[in-house]
């Protein structure tokens, strides 16, 4: 006769069980389209909240204007800002706090290490890791760029024009050991240190200032010649320090001339900053960075298109709005506080979008898929029909899918960062007026991208090549790891990550657990089952951050490692109930 199965033996195959799952790596995730037509919904009625002014300038226009918004969450560890239109994923963002990519923009004092007359460059120590790479063309005073309209030459009596040095001439101007003062154009990529140039901007909320060039101008972006005119005007009434240039930026267009006047003034003094630690400071040395990945998105994005900017930080909150209230007080009502209990990114389904941002294959609306492939030299992206809705005209059907895959592509594109050369294969059409549309629909999808873009027609093989300025890594770069089990030739996630998301998931579950449990006096207690490598982290480095959460939310958190557990599995168990998440 079988002995009955004891609730003791049942509790040691469950721990059995768990203890096997960590020890497999991750399943591989299924793109599961996030229904799009909710979000769009779940956003129309947020757009109800609008003021009454704006709806009544919308109706009397006659146009419907998307709903936009910035989510912001702010961690300790990292930022992630997501741009929603109609409640769907347009842009993602995210910056670690101590991440080298967030040298790009800052202004250095180095000291030229090396120079390499073939690369015709210089190596200049900035005090990183690696040297910043500075080409003997970007060490030349900087010419009247095509995309920029010069209005006025603010040129200075007092101060000569810099010459065009000869290139072969520059290894005995700027010898080894020589102090020169560096801006950051691209951050570090891969083995390649960052690049930078000698030509200094500044950038402000509506224009760029331009320390060490004497001209001013305008964005050709701007296109309406009554707007240009006007803002030509501006210009030439400006006072600006004789020597110095700025340039109008599209984010400019149908301001006052006060706003102007007032983005100037913030400029010079930060100018003025600057220029007093650059007769202070010993090379190397920072001399200013760009403000962190909030308040760059709220200041570059921050227009009147944008209806409202949500972050889930009190601190962060209180100096954003600060500044934008130097910019313009009038759009501090549109910076709110988020303080629900759910955290932010889960409250808008933001989570479930980004899921698909690192997935091979991303699913299309009705069926079809598009599956993106990242390699050394190019990026290449492969489009399917799969289990298309549409069952009647197949040339219709095929056209279908290409429309909605280059919309598709042209999100993708921007959420994941990808930079560089893009070869996209469509599914063959026939007809030259469906190949014409897919360029153009393309074309226009790619127009919005702030990264300057090149896409050819679609050849007789169905392929379109297209470039992307690749200004930084891409996302899922920063996010991932080379995989320490099959040495490099995949990818886990990298400690940080895996702490990050384990501390989001800790936060979100204690949180829910003390909205079920208002009684204060009695502790949530967890246990967590992690990787040693994620303990290690953990108790070393993230030690406060866990103390704080304990603090605050009266919680007791317990950990235990197995060096068998795969580094991207953990499971969080609640001692009360035995219920474990994962």
């Amino acid at each position: 006769m079988s002995e009955k199965e004891t609730p003791q033996n049942q509790a040691s195959d469950q721990a059995n069980k768990l203890d096997e799952e960590l020890r497999n790596p991750p399943k591989p995730q299924t793109g599961t389209r996030v229904d799009q037509d909710k979000l769009r919904a779940e956003a129309n009625q947020r757009a109800k909240k609008r003021p009454l002014m704006t709806k009544i300038i919308e109706k009397f226009k006659g146009e419907k204007k998307p709903y936009r918004e910035l989510i912001i969450n702010s961690e300790p560890l990292e930022i992630r800002v997501g741009s929603l239109v109609d409640g769907i994923l347009d842009k993602f963002d995210i910056e670690r706090r101590h991440s080298a990519q967030r040298i790009v923009g800052g202004i250095f004092k180095g000291r030229i290490k090396n120079l390499d007359p073939g690369l015709k460059a210089a190596f200049v120590d900035i005090g990183m890791p690696k040297n910043a790479f500075l080409h003997y063309w970007d060490i030349q005073p900087q010419e009247a760029d095509s995309s920029i309209e010069v209005v006025r030459v603010n040129s200075s009596k007092k101060k000569k024009k810099q010459a065009k040095i000869p290139l072969k001439e520059i290894p005995n101007h700027y010898p080894i050991g020589t102090e020169i003062v560096i801006q950051i154009t691209k951050g570090p990529i891969g083995t390649k240190g960052p690049r930078s140039t000698t030509n200094l901007s500044i950038p402000g909320r509506f224009i760029v200032l331009v320390p060490n060039s004497d001209q001013c101008g305008i964005s050709r972006k701007i296109e309406d010649n009554k707007e240009r005119a006007r803002l030509k005007k501006i210009i030439r009434d400006l006072t600006i320090p004789e020597g110095m240039g700025i340039i109008v930026r599209t984010a400019g267009e149908g301001k006052k001339a006060r706003y102007f006047v007032r983005d100037l003034h913030i400029l010079l003094q930060t100018w003025e900053k600057i220029q007093k630690k650059m007769d202070s400071a010993r090379a190397p040395a920072c001399l200013y960075k760009e403000p962190d990945l909030a308040e760059r998105t709220v200041r570059d994005f921050l227009t009147e298109d944008i209806d409202r900017v949500l972050i889930d930080n009190a601190e962060d909150h209180e100096r954003i709005s600060e500044t934008v209230a130097q910019i313009s007080k009038r759009s501090t009502s549109k910076i709110q506080l988020y303080q629900d209990s759910i955290p932010i990114f889960e409250r808008y389904n933001i989570e479930k979008q980004i899921e698909q941002t690192f997935q091979r294959q991303v699913p299309l609306p009705s069926g079809g898929a598009i599956v993106i492939e990242e390699t050394e030299a190019l990026i290449a992206i492969d489009v399917n029909t799969g289990s298309h809705k549409n069952k009647g005209n197949e040339n219709d059907t095929i056209f279908q899918v290409n429309c909605e895959a280059a919309e598709e592509v042209a999100r993708q594109i921007r959420l994941r960062n990808i930079g560089g050369l893009i070869i996209i294969d469509f599914i063959d059409m026939k007809q030259r007026r469906h190949r014409n549309a897919i360029l153009s629909r393309m074309r226009d999808a790619m127009s919005h991208d702030k990264a300057k873009t090149h896409i050819l027609p679609i050849s007789p093989l169905g392929i379109m090549q297209m470039t992307r300025q690749r200004m930084q890594e891409s996302v899922s770069s920063g996010l991932y790891t080379d995989c320490p089990y099959c040495r490099g030739k995949g990818i886990v996630k990298s400690g940080t990550t895996v702490s990050v998301e384990l501390q989001r998931k800790l936060s979100g579950i204690i949180r829910r657990a003390r909205n079920r449990t208002p009684d204060l006096e009695k502790p949530i207690k967890l246990r967590i089952l992690v990787n040693p490598s994620i303990i290690d982290r953990l108790r070393e480095e993230d030690a406060d951050l866990l103390i704080s959460l304990e603090k605050d939310y009266n919680a007791q958190l317990t950990f235990r490692a197995d060096p068998n557990f795969h580094v991207e599995n953990y499971r969080v168990i609640d001692v009360e109930t035995g219920a474990a998440y994962g």
